[in-house]
């Protein structure tokens, strides 16, 4: 019988930040818990640990190369969720340079607003809690309990203790990453194939 591994909640995140600083778990992360100031700030802090790890960019979150067009105004709309929404290849590219701008996308080189051509974007989504992956999940918790320790706990060895549990969720986070991500120093694209030399074949020659 196969295990299923249950992801977090942002209920279950917001007991997990409460039990680490000695407090009682809650039974629903509705309007009524929300109005006691302890509940919502640390419904807070999670808010922005989450949004603080997902800006660096990872795996999960990152699109790379995806076409968009212009809307019927010339306008490129930057999305609501977007951390990052940039040309791909710009490093290379620098017949543009966009920057967000009131909402849509603005050309530092060409002083406009105003697109007449489709781009390929490389894109990092601000994605919901829920749908995070697990060790993404628990690396937040523990940053976000740390950081609540820090803020309502007089308690110096607690917060110790707290960032030693984070640096090891960090730690998990990262190897996922790398173990998802499939990364390669040689940087090989998307729709290409290359097998190295396996140690190995030298015993069967």
């Amino acid at each position: 019988m196969a295990i299923q591994i249950s992801t977090d909640t942002e209920l279950s995140a917001v007991n997990s930040i409460l039990g680490s600083i000695g407090q009682s778990p809650i039974t629903a992360l509705n309007d009524t818990a929300l109005q006691n100031p302890e509940i919502s700030f640390i419904k807070n802090i999670l808010d922005e640990v989450n949004k603080d790890v997902q800006t660096t960019g990872w795996h999960f979150n990152t699109q790379t190369k995806v076409k968009r067009s212009p809307d019927g105004n010339g306008n490129y709309i930057v999305p609501v969720d977007a951390i990052l929404y940039d040309i791909s290849d710009g490093q290379v590219d620098r017949n543009r340079d966009v920057v967000r701008r009131g909402g849509k996308l603005y050309d530092l080189v060409h002083q406009t607003d105003v697109f007449t051509q489709d781009f390929y974007f490389d894109i990092i989504s601000l994605l919901p809690f829920t749908d995070l992956p697990p060790a993404i999940q628990r690396y937040i918790i523990a940053r976000a309990a740390c950081k609540a320790a820090t803020q309502l706990v007089s308690n110096a060895d607690l917060v110790k203790l707290l960032k030693v549990e984070e640096n090891q969720a960090k730690a998990n986070a990262l190897n996922y990453e790398t173990e998802q991500g499939d990364n390669s120093f040689f940087g090989f694209p998307a729709e290409s194939n290359y097998r190295s030399y396996q140690p190995y074949k030298a015993l069967i020659r």
